[in-house]
């Protein structure tokens, strides 16, 4: 499928790896130019060298933390006038709702909520000038059903979703559509940290905790930084002109849920 986009421009937020990358090589594929940005320079580069010479796209890297204002002052300077907004930041730790402090929430608020707010805060306004734009923010299952070991990122990225919910229908009339892409547990080092957590607490392997988590998900496997960063795709397409304010779970059916 042509997705519509060959030519434009967008920013992808860590996406030297994982599924920020799948996203930035799934847009590179439908030939949009991209401005990739992570913490770490020579694995950035790396990525960015691999998509050049793949897709045959002009790439920019900026090396920061987008989390900062400093870095997020550095990568619009680059950035300019995107067409394109790809959130994406690491989650924050898991733990037991008595291990937080206020200092555990501020953190968590400023990497999966409020950066991300930022971002559309200093982009969106062009988009909306030249009539047409797309957000999509990654952000997890868990604003559909809370994972109890994450409540950090189940009330930071909430709180993402409930500014998102209002925001994208007040600028949708202007050819601007804003969505949340939700995964579940898909195979990368998210993954492999949270499994490498559960292997240490019951004494098993790294792969022993993979299965026995697998076995929780009707897919009955993780999902795949390349079906996810297709599925962002789409959802900067042409063709998603019409999806306003939407959560889309990516999750294998990990969530029980109707709606």
């Amino acid at each position: 499928m042509d997705l519509g986009i060959k030519g434009k421009r967008a920013l992808v937020c860590a996406s030297s790896k994982g599924l920020g990358r799948g996203c930035a090589e799934a847009l590179a594929e439908a030939g949009v130019n991209l401005v990739m940005n992570a913490r770490g320079a020579d694995a950035l580069e790396a990525t960015a060298q691999h998509i050049r010479d793949t897709y045959g796209v002009i790439v920019q890297t900026v090396a920061c933390d987008v989390t900062t204002p400093d870095g997020q002052a550095q990568l619009l300077e680059v950035a300019g006038q995107v067409d394109i907004l790809v959130n994406n930041a690491g989650g924050p730790p898991p733990g037991m709702w008595t291990d937080w402090d206020r200092d555990d929430f501020i953190a968590a608020l400023d990497a999966n909520m409020l950066t991300p707010i930022a971002l559309i805060k200093a982009l969106v306004p062009g988009m909306m000038d030249r009539g047409w734009g797309r957000v999509v923010n990654i952000t997890s299952q868990s604003v559909k059903a809370p994972i109890p070991v994450l409540g950090l990122s189940n009330a930071a990225r909430t709180g993402l979703t409930g500014y998102v919910a209002g925001t994208s229908r007040q600028v949708a009339s202007a050819g601007v559509n804003i969505n949340n892409l939700l995964p579940g547990i898909h195979a990368t080092d998210r993954a492999t940290g949270l499994d490498s957590g559960v292997a240490a607490q019951q004494g098993i392997s790294i792969e022993e905790a993979a299965i026995q988590r697998q076995a929780t998900i009707p897919a009955r496997r993780y999902g795949t930084a390349t079906e996810f960063g297709r599925t962002c795709a789409f959802m900067c397409s042409q063709h998603a002109g019409f999806m306003v304010g939407q959560n889309i779970l990516l999750d294998g059916g990990g969530v029980n849920s109707t709606m």
